[in-house]
């Protein structure tokens, strides 16, 4: 596999097997960032004041296109946290509504939903999905378990966080059209990793990071409200586009009432197309592939040498460029510090449901040399810290 490890800033000491937390951003993309802000800082009253809503427009166009999106049904916002915020506080809850979720989701959202359902006396319900997973449909009957005549809302990741295992989403928003339920899915591992159709999807809601498996610059997102949905949405700050004027007016009220939030640095959603631009210009599709069969080996020799079941099947579409592989009890925070001190890896390891894993990311600038320091790290780390 050939490294483009000389398009990324990391540092070369460093063996980088994280991109899923915060992502990595190519050096291209990194400058046009730069140039952005440059020309803000330039001029500010011009380019916040005149031009940055056509320049926003440009931006979730090339981005629309990418998503199978109209521009005007998606609004850019600072990440997948900001995104299930809007919506949770958006809904009218009511004392007894069920938000069915599972119990593979990210912290920081669970939260927001607990905080959203103590006030408005809402359920929030985590629907167990075993692991090892078996196969699309097992998860669907496995989910669909959680379904009441009460269930509102039907909110899961794509991808998930604490277990890397891709949902199968699109079943489910199709079987809870049929049932009347609200889909909305957090898309914040799939933008960039995995082919996202927001057509095909059918979601209700969808939002999602680009500055993680897209790589553009720190704290770009997007949201996606169905058409006839919007008018329900709410802004979480209400500034200028609340009654947009002429000058400043997107057409759509959506994007007026959440792209304007005050004065803060917006050019990290304009280097979008430049992101957009640098994996067509590698190949993406190919480096994906790449990348996938050195995670599907890193997973097996990891597996080879705990002794542990992986926790899905390697020749499946349940991961991508990011999974977990089981280890054994052991002294997590320990090992997590001593891969870094001793043996410069920056890598995950959690605990999900009473059992440890180690989380790897391979993005396009890993190469084999980074998966063999990892193994052989484990090799010498995990008999020392087993309790």
């Amino acid at each position: 596999m050939l490294s483009l490890k000389e398009n990324f800033l990391l540092d070369p000491e460093v063996i980088f097997l994280n991109h899923g937390s915060f992502g990595a951003t190519p050096r291209p993309v990194f400058y046009a960032y730069q140039k952005w802000q440059l020309r803000l800082e330039r001029q500010p009253v011009l380019f916040l004041g005149r031009e940055l809503p056509a320049l926003l427009y440009e931006s979730r166009t090339v981005l629309g296109e990418y998503l199978h999106a109209d521009a005007n049904d998606l609004v850019y916002i600072p990440n997948a946290t900001h995104g299930v915020n809007i919506i949770a506080h958006s809904l009218q809850l009511k004392p007894g509504d069920e938000i069915l979720t599972t119990d593979h989701e990210y912290g920081a959202c669970d939260y927001t939903w607990d905080f959203v359902c103590k006030k408005t006396a809402a359920k929030y319900i985590h629907q167990h999905i075993s692991l090892p997973a078996h196969s699309n449909e097992e998860i669907v009957e496995q989910f669909w378990q959680g379904v009441t005549p009460r269930t509102k809302v039907i909110y899961m990741s794509q991808i998930t966080s604490p277990t890397a295992l891709r949902l199968p989403v699109k079943e489910i928003c199709q079987r809870a059209s049929q049932a009347g339920i609200l889909t909305i899915i957090d898309a914040a591992h799939s933008l960039g990793q995995i082919p996202l159709d927001l057509q095909e999807l059918s979601a209700d809601i969808v939002f999602g990071n680009a500055h993680k498996w897209l790589m553009t610059a720190k704290g770009s997102a997007f949201l996606y409200v169905r058409r006839k949905l919007q008018a329900q949405i709410e802004p979480l700050i209400v500034s200028w586009g609340y009654q947009a004027t002429p000058e400043i007016t997107t057409g759509s009220r959506f994007v007026d009432y959440l792209q304007w939030t005050g004065t803060k640095d917006p050019t990290a959603y304009l280097t979008i197309p430049d992101a957009i631009q640098f994996m067509k210009d590698h190949d993406w599709d190919h480096v994906r592939r790449q990348c996938h069969l050195l995670l599907h080996q890193a997973i097996e020799r990891i597996c080879d040498l705990t002794q542990l079941p992986p926790a899905y099947p390697l020749d499946s579409d349940f991961y991508s460029q990011m999974a977990i592989a089981p280890l054994p009890p052991s002294d997590i925070s320990t090992l997590k510090s001593r891969l870094y001190d001793e043996y410069k890896i920056e890598i995950p390891l959690t605990e999900w449901q009473g059992s440890q894993f180690i989380r790897i990311s391979v993005q396009g600038y890993n190469t084999q040399e980074d998966i063999d320091a990892l193994v052989k790290a484990l090799e010498i780390l995990l008999p020392q810290v087993a309790v």
